[in-house]
């Protein structure tokens, strides 16, 4: 299945998870290798909708806020390097709408 072109891509989840340095799971220094950076997260935002979100969606569970759904694919950074990454997605049921969880590298 496709999930909707209106997929929330919070900025937050970008700017405050994605690229910001953790001690713990994190993805920045691999977000890093494709030329992905803190000051440029809005970049990030619209890769992940135009290069993962028009991909397939496979279904993985049933959650109590919502189904989940994961999203395989490769992201094209700004120096042109290229990830293999797996998205997360969840229909969030009560606020009604799909969004963004998280990415995380592709194990091959």
């Amino acid at each position: 299945m496709r999930l909707p072109p209106d997929t929330v891509i919070a900025t937050e989840k970008v700017t405050r998870y994605l690229l910001r340095w953790r001690e713990e799971d994190d993805k920045s220094a691999f977000l890093a290798r494709a030329g992905y950076t803190l000051d440029d997260a809005e970049r990030l935002r619209s890769d992940i909708r135009e290069q993962l979100l028009t991909r397939e969606a496979e279904f993985i569970e049933q959650t109590e806020y919502g189904p989940k759904y994961r999203i395989r694919g490769t992201l094209t950074g700004p120096n042109g390097r290229v990830l293999r990454v797996v998205t997360v997605w969840m229909d969030d049921e009560t606020a009604g709408k799909m969004k963004f969880l998280t990415l995380y590298p592709e194990k091959i």
